[in-house]
C-alpha cells in the first residue's frame, strides 16, 4: 500500500486537489543526504529506521552507477573554530562537532563516493541552500532527482523542497530514507508525496525509471 493509500485522512487532501501524480521526465539524478556515520548511530543522532534505509541505499547507488547518473552526496560540516556556528546549532548544538575530520561527519563506508561524484558541505538542512548543488544537476541536464537519506523530517525534506523549488522532479525513495522516529519519517513520506514530489519503494522506482526509458526509446 502506498503513502498516499494509507493515510487515514488522504481522502481530505484528494478532494482539495493534492497528490497529483508526478511523473518521471528527462535525465536522472541521484542525491543522497547526509548518510554519514553519525546518523547511522543510534547513540549520536541515528535510530528509528536509518540503518535499513543505508542497507537498501546501497542498492540504489549501485543502480545509479550502473545506468551512469549523476550522483550527489551531502555532509554536515562545521569549521572547527565555530565560526559558522548557525541557529542550527543553536538549536542541536551537537551539529557543530560535525567538523571536516570528525568521524561522525564522514560519509558511511558502504556509500563511499566514487571519482566524479559531489560531496557538498553543508550547515544547514538543505543540501541546495547556499551549495553547488543546484548548478552541478543542471550542468548535466538532470530532470528528475532521486532523493535519499537521512532525516526524512528534516534534511531529507528540506532539500526535496528545494529541489522542487529549482525546478527538478523529486522523486523519493521511500524505503532509502529514514529517520530517528518513525511516526515523523511517516508523516513527512505523506506530506511530500502530497505537495512536492514522487514517493515509492526502491523497487517502484527502478521499475518506473526503467518504463520511461524504454517509452522514450
Amino acid at each position: 500500500m502506498s503513502v498516499i493509500e494509507s493515510h487515514a485522512e488522504s481522502g481530505v487532501y484528494k478532494s482539495q486537489g493534492f497528490g497529483t501524480p508526478l511523473p518521471v521526465k528527462g535525465n536522472v539524478g541521484l542525491l543522497i543526504v547526509d548518510f554519514v556515520v553519525g546518523f547511522a548511530d543510534p547513540h549520536t543522532f541515528g535510530g528509528g529506521n536509518i540503518e535499513p534505509a543505508i542497507a537498501r541505499t546501497v542498492h540504489l547507488l549501485a543502480a545509479a552507477r550502473r545506468h551512469g547518473w549523476p550522483v550527489a552526496h551531502s555532509r554536515i560540516v562545521y569549521a572547527d573554530n565555530g565560526s559558522d556556528d548557525n541557529i542550527f546549532s543553536i538549536k542541536v548544538p551537537g551539529m557543530a562537532t560535525l567538523t571536516e575530520d570528525h568521524p561522525n561527519s564522514a560519509i558511511v563506508p558502504e556509500l563511499t563516493p566514487a571519482r566524479g561524484e559531489l560531496v557538498v558541505r553543508k550547515t544547514v538542512p538543505s543540501a541546495f541552500f547556499g551549495t553547488q548543488l543546484a548548478p552541478w544537476l543542471s550542468q548535466r541536464a538532470v530532470q528528475t532527482l532521486l532523493v535519499a537519506g537521512a532525516v526524512t523530517s528534516g534534511c531529507v525534506r528540506a532539500s526535496v523542497v528545494d529541489a522542487m523549488s529549482h525546478g527538478f522532479r523529486p522523486l523519493v525513495v521511500s524505503d532509502c530514507v529514514g529517520d530517528r522516529a518513525i511516526a515523523p519519517h511517516e508523516a513527512n513520506l505523506f506530506d511530500m508525496a502530497q505537495k512536492y514530489a514522487a514517493v515509492m519503494p526502491l523497487e517502484d522506482a527502478l521499475h518506473t525509471l526503467e518504463s520511461a526509458a524504454a517509452a522514450a526509446r
